[in-house]
Order: C-alpha cells, then sequence, then structure tokens
C-alpha cells in the first residue's frame, strides 16, 4: 500500500464524520432513471448519475447546498492543512500532477474571495454600527447637566494639554533660533510672541466652546440632530466644492473646521457664499456656458456626496465589484511569478498561475478569519496575518519551486512588493469606480 492511499483513505474516514452513511445498495438490475442502463451500484457506469430516489429531507438539502458549493469531501481535510502550513508541499503536487487527493484550486480561490468579501461587510457594517451607538450615547448624555459638566472638562482638559504642548514648542524653536550666528533676536521675539498669541488664543476659544456646552441645556438635542443630519449635510457640502478653480478649492480649504459632536471629531465644510442654494432657497442663474462648465466639473464628486449621504448604498455598489477585480489578482502574481523564474523553463504559465491561487486563496482565508473575531483582537490578529503571509509565500517558492535561501528571500520581496502595490492600486481602482456608478 502507498502513502498516496493511505493519504485517500485517511481523508475518507475524515469525510465519513461529516456526512452520513450510504444506505446499501437494493436497487441492482433496475434500470436507471437517465438513460435506462441496469444498475450495479449506487452510481450509474454509462452516464453516472446516482442512483437513489432524489427523495430528501430539508437538511439533506441544506447539506447538500452546503458541500455543491464549499466542495466539503475528503479533499478539504488533506488540501487546507497544506494551504496554511505547507504551502510548499502543496504546491509542488500541482505542479507536478497529484491533483486528485486535493480541492481544485481555482474552486478553493473562489470559496475563499467569497469567504473574504462576507468578512469584510460583516467588519465594515460592524465597525459603523458600534461608532453610530457610541456616537448616540454621548449624544444622549450631553442632555443632562452633569453629562454637558463631563463632557465641558474633557474639552477644557484637552485645551490646557494643547496649550501647554504649544508654549513648550515655541520655547524650544525660539531657543534654537537664539543660538543661530546672527540671529535677529527682535524677529524671534515676534515669532514667539506671535505663537504664543495663537495658543493662548486656541485655548480661550475651547474654554469658551466649553463653557457654552455645560451651559446649555439643549446641547443633546442639538448634537443628535447633527449626528442624524451629517451625512446629508455633508453630501450637500461637497456638491458646493468647485474642484476647478485653484482659488475655491484653497477658500474651502481655509473654511474647514474641526467640530466636535457627542465627543466625536467631523470635519465640516462651511457652505461658501458662491456655493449652490440650498433647498427652499432660490438658487442663482446659471452663468453662460453652463454646460460646458458642467461638463468640466470633477467627476466623481457627485458620486462621493452620493456615498457620504448614503454609505450603505456605496458599500453595496463597492463590494458588488469586489469579487471582479480581485481576480485581477490572479494574473499579476502569476505574472511576477513569472518574472521572477524566468530562468527556469520547466515551469509554464499554467504553473505559476496555480501557485498564484493558493497564495491568494490563504491570503483571503486569514483575513476573513482575522475580520470575522472581536475588534478587541484585531491588533494581534491582522499583527500575525502581516508576518504569516510573506512567510507562506517563502515557504511556498522555498518548497514549491525548489529555491534556495536567499533567492526565497530575494524573489518573495519582489513578489510581495508587487501583491501589496497591485491590491492597493486595485483598491483605490475599485473605490473611485464605485463612485462613478453611484
Amino acid at each position: 500500500m502507498t502513502a498516496a492511499d493511505l493519504e485517500a483513505g485517511a481523508a475518507d474516514s475524515a469525510a465519513s464524520f461529516i456526512r452520513p452513511r450510504k444506505k446499501p445498495f437494493n436497487h441492482k438490475g433496475e434500470p436507471c432513471k437517465n438513460c435506462g442502463t441496469p444498475l450495479e451500484g449506487w452510481y450509474c457506469y454509462s452516464c453516472g448519475q446516482n442512483a437513489d430516489t432524489h427523495h430528501r429531507s430539508i437538511l439533506h438539502l441544506i447539506w447538500e447546498a452546503i458541500e455543491g458549493m464549499f466542495h466539503l469531501d475528503g479533499r478539504l481535510a488533506n488540501t487546507l492543512p497544506l494551504l496554511f502550513f505547507r504551502p510548499g508541499k502543496l504546491a509542488k503536487d500541482y505542479m507536478e500532477g497529484r491533483i486528485v487527493r486535493h480541492v481544485p484550486p481555482f474552486r478553493t480561490f473562489l470559496v475563499a474571495l467569497l469567504l473574504f468579501i462576507f468578512a469584510a461587510e460583516h467588519a465594515i457594517h460592524g465597525i459603523r454600527h458600534e461608532q453610530e451607538l457610541k456616537e448616540e450615547k454621548e449624544a444622549q448624555a450631553l442632555m443632562t447637566p452633569q453629562g454637558r459638566k463631563t463632557k465641558a472638562d474633557e474639552i477644557r482638559k484637552e485645551a490646557t494639554t494643547d496649550r501647554a504642548e504649544r508654549l513648550k514648542s515655541a520655547v524650544e524653536e525660539r531657543d534654537e533660533d537664539l543660538k543661530e550666528e546672527g540671529a535677529d533676536q527682535a524677529k524671534i521675539a515676534d515669532e514667539y510672541a506671535d505663537d504664543v498669541k495663537k495658543a493662548e488664543g486656541r485655548y480661550a476659544k475651547a474654554v469658551a466652546k466649553a463653557d457654552a456646552l455645560q451651559s446649555n441645556p439643549n446641547a443633546g438635542k442639538e448634537a443628535l440632530d447633527r449626528l442624524h443630519n451629517r451625512y446629508a449635510n455633508a453630501a450637500e457640502q461637497i456638491r458646493g466644492l468647485d474642484f476647478q478653480d485653484p482659488e475655491k478649492i484653497e477658500a474651502g480649504a481655509n473654511k474647514i473646521a474641526e467640530a466636535q459632536i457627542a465627543g466625536q471629531h467631523f470635519n465640516v465644510v462651511v457652505p461658501d457664499k458662491n456655493a449652490p442654494a440650498a433647498a427652499g432657497h432660490a438658487a442663482p442663474e446659471p452663468a453662460a456656458g453652463g454646460h460646458e462648465a458642467k461638463a468640466k466639473q470633477w467627476w466623481p464628486k457627485d458620486g462621493l456626496a452620493k456615498a457620504v449621504a448614503n454609505p450603505d448604498y456605496y458599500l453595496l455598489v463597492m463590494f458588488g465589484w469586489a469579487h471582479r477585480l480581485a481576480v485581477l489578482l490572479l494574473p499579476i502574481i502569476g505574472l511576477s511569478l513569472a518574472l521572477v523564474y524566468v530562468n527556469k523553463r520547466q515551469y509554464f504559465i499554467y504553473d505559476h498561475l496555480l501557485v498564484a491561487t493558493n497564495l491568494l486563496s490563504f491570503s483571503f482565508l486569514v483575513n476573513a478569519i482575522g475580520m470575522v473575531l472581536p475588534m478587541s483582537a484585531w491588533p494581534m490578529a491582522f499583527g500575525i496575518v502581516s508576518l504569516w503571509t510573506p512567510i507562506n509565500l517563502f515557504q511556498t517558492l522555498r518548497g514549491g519551486y525548489g529555491s534556495s535561501i536567499i533567492g526565497a528571500l530575494l524573489k518573495t520581496f519582489i513578489v510581495w512588493m508587487i501583491s501589496v502595490t497591485s491590491f492597493g492600486v486595485l483598491l483605490t481602482g475599485l473605490m473611485l469606480f464605485s463612485l462613478s456608478q453611484m
């Protein structure tokens, strides 16, 4: 008995724990319902159709749906441990034709990608939900005098710390300037006095804001109103921005104020007087050549406004296209492997694509596992993933291609940099493309 026979037997034994045992075959000699050939076993030897009656329970149908999608047979138990811990052996098995004992690589890739997208959606919605709950809770706290006092004290404390840091920085900068030969002491003194004035002004403004908050009985209601309307308000402000005129861009940037709502910081753009009028107000007459000006507008601006106004729909559009763009990583990584192994003629593009599917399957699966963990575990989980992924790539190149340690390290660095850069470019393109589809 060979090692392959032992592995196949072990895989079938493992599969028996998760699949129900088949009933004894008692339809021998009956015609196959598909082609009429006399049956000798559970599967017709002529057309391959199953010989059972196909009358199954709901649980059986659910299991068949899961098994059909993820192909949960004995090969999965043989493939996953190698994918995670011995990727070089798995790559070598595929490249040398030992494939029947493993799950088809492209099927593993598609399932891993599907799980990754589901996990990413879950993580993003979970983050947004927790953030919204936190903001609502802090805004509710502002409805009580004690809550307003606590928030005001927090603002005062932050203002005191900020003033101390700015004054310390101003003193250090002044002392450094005075050490220079021929330093203009009068100019340095004026600059120091200006820095002190700005620091004191920021402090006074923050204290005044804290005092106003503490004495405002409607602070909680106003904070809730701003939270509930912030997406619509931000979208309206984005529509009013002019990305073509540098002077208006600078003027708009100068009007960006940092607002603190229920303990959270938001970038709020104060509407320009030349911006389109809000609903319910008369809009100015369009200037001559309005169609041409409209054509010159920055194309994602309206999509950006819609995405800000309705982030859930934007995420839906983005994830709808994510799996399509993720497939582009396959040829990119495959070609990067062909590049670093261009001198090894025994490997073909097909072999490199097989290895690329394994690398991406591993990456998608470990990141999906990390994203379904509690957020408190994310720093440790993604720290492990960020180290494990290049190590997995190194093991693949070392075991699958037979590279030396130095050669595998160099090739790992090249392929890793190409992969990370490509992922960043595709992610940026996905976000911009999703904006154009809004």
